[in-house]
């Protein structure tokens, strides 16, 4: 009788959200962003009164902005509704990926994840010999000093380089300070925890960026029991990909994600 009442849970329910793709401010492919995912975060855990949210993760990472946004917003309604996250980690949890991973309670991974790289990375070009090569002049003209910096057409500067990393310490000591808040003693050591490196697996668990080797399914039903139902999340697409029409940006977000997935042999 109970089933046919209204407002009255028939079981345990856990809301899936997947959470795959590269992390970046505009969502082109299948990229992630917080404008791109509140609707469907905010679901997740207000729909149905779920006793528990798991995190389908896939991420090679991407913005830091966006994966602190995206993180803070699950750990908001998971405290406003005292409801345990748990973060599974399917071929990488990587960089942004890891810093979405760290917004759950408990975080799993299989046995050949790929877990980590706690860093901050730039990457370009340098092509001012290959235009000097054909003959092209670079002409610059900046009212302030610092507008072309790191152009890839002039050789590299010193001071660039200084001023990058001045530019990039910031953002990783934000990330330490986000993995030592929510792994807290988890953490085995903090020894080369936080070079950029990444592990496999129970090599994770071993070091404390993971508690344990485990896939959702039978991990929450061993928490809730055998009637435990899923109710799985994805974001809202548009008409155009609805109908299977990519767009310039889709095409453009795909090679860079390619790119960002390739790092990790994916």
């Amino acid at each position: 009788m109970k089933r046919w009442l209204p407002f009255v849970k028939s079981g345990p329910v856990v809301s899936v959200l997947r959470l795959s793709g590269p992390i970046a401010a505009t969502a082109r492919g299948n990229a992630l962003s917080d404008a791109s995912l509140a609707q469907m975060i905010e679901r997740a855990f207000r729909k149905g009164r779920p006793d528990a949210v798991a995190l389908a993760l896939n991420s090679p990472g991407g913005s830091p902005v966006q994966s602190a946004l995206i993180a803070a917003r699950i750990r908001r309604l998971a405290e406003e509704h005292e409801v345990p996250v748990h973060a599974f980690v399917e071929d990488v949890a990587a960089s942004g990926g890891y810093w979405l991973a760290c917004a759950a309670d408990v975080i799993w991974v299989d046995r050949s994840s790929i877990v980590g790289s706690i860093g901050v990375i730039y990457a370009g070009f340098g092509l001012n010999e290959f235009i000097a090569r054909y003959g092209v002049e670079r002409r610059v003209h900046t009212a302030g000093e610092s507008k072309s910096f790191l152009d890839p057409f002039q050789p590299e500067k010193p001071e660039d380089i200084d001023r990058l990393v001045k530019l990039q310490t910031p953002i990783h000591e934000a990330f330490k300070e986000h993995v030592r808040s929510r792994r807290g003693k988890r953490l085995k050591t903090e020894e080369n925890l936080f070079t950029g490196d990444v592990w496999v697996g129970q090599q994770a668990v071993d070091i404390g960026l993971a508690d344990g080797v485990g896939h959702l399914v039978p991990v929450m039903k061993d928490r809730f029991g055998s009637k435990t139902r899923f109710v799985l999340h994805t974001p809202r697409r548009g008409l155009w990909s609805r109908l299977g029409a990519p767009s310039v940006s889709d095409v453009a977000g795909e090679i860079e994600a390619r790119a960002l997935w390739a790092r990790y042999g994916l």
